[in-house]
């Protein structure tokens, strides 16, 4: 069993772009998973690739204005999945329809989908608002024939939902190879041979086209840098479903969005984290 070394960043001040910029500097030094919260961030690499000069160097080129101090644990090599069990992984219902669990649960509840995930140290249970916020919309959408798009699949719950319900076709694309190999596990385990998994950021977006329904849970930021080659891969009258930010930062994707002729449709909230439906109109 792997030996982990647990880092821990304390932001001041912090906010979710900071964290989220410093996991993405993490990624490219072997990082392989990250809890953010509202004072920072713990992060998680295997023991064999932490450099603590490295961490340095991470820390002290960090692009934004803040105090960052760390502290680095020895996580002891231990059955993750058992980990997993204890502290953070429950089998969830979303919508009474859907059931979403791993391998080493038990008494699972009996629902119309049951999607099996296996996380190990990659994170996407379906516990987060704003992965409950698109499970749901997925749950009250028609998907039957639709091709879609996820944008940064994690451990590929959407995506194999989307399946589930019916899609024809999924191009589902993960920048963090970590989450990549975890999301075609997960893939595997549920028997989506539609979902078609690639490794890479949105420039893999440039040969994509014809999508029905686009999906991103990742972070304002991203979205409204990425939203235009979004829209390129959009058949006529697609949908894009959006989440990862709050429900004042709508306005914000808005104001990128309208220039794109996409339209707003509606939104949802769920603990202030908001899920926004862009529509392109049929030409």
């Amino acid at each position: 069993m792997n030996n982990y070394i647990e880092v821990r960043f304390d932001i001041n001040p912090c906010s979710e772009v900071m964290t989220d910029i410093l996991a993405a500097m993490l990624a490219d030094e072997g990082y392989e998973s990250f809890v953010p919260d509202q004072e920072g961030l713990t992060a998680y690499v295997k023991e064999e690739l932490f450099c603590r000069e490295k961490l340095t160097e991470v820390r002290d080129s960090f692009p934004m204005a803040a105090d960052i101090t760390t502290r680095d644990t020895l996580v002891e090599g231990r059955d993750w999945n058992a980990e997993w069990e204890k502290n953070y992984f429950k089998p969830i219902v979303v919508g009474e329809e859907c059931v979403i669990h791993s391998s080493f649960h038990k008494d699972v509840p009996e629902c119309r989908y049951d999607i099996l995930i296996d996380p190990k140290m990659a994170f996407g249970t379906g516990h987060h608002a704003t992965t409950t916020l698109i499970l749901r919309r997925l749950l009250a959408t028609d998907l039957a024939g639709l091709k879609v798009v996820d944008l940064g699949p994690g451990t590929g719950i959407l995506a194999i939902l989307a399946s589930m319900r019916g899609a024809a076709h999924i191009d589902a694309v993960e920048i963090d190879e970590f989450a990549y190999t975890n999301a075609v596990e997960n893939v595997r385990l549920n028997n989506a041979a539609n979902i078609h998994l690639h490794l890479g950021d949105a420039s893999v977006l440039a040969s994509i086209r014809d999508t029905d329904l686009f999906i991103a849970n990742i972070n304002r930021n991203i979205i409204t840098a990425d939203l235009a080659a979004y829209a390129d891969t959009l058949a006529p009258g697609a949908s894009v479903v959006l989440s990862g930010f709050y429900e004042e930062d709508i306005p914000v994707i808005l104001k990128t969005a309208e220039p794109l002729g996409l339209r707003y449709a509606d939104h949802t909230v769920l603990d202030n984290w908001a899920s926004l439906k862009l529509t392109l109109p049929n030409v």
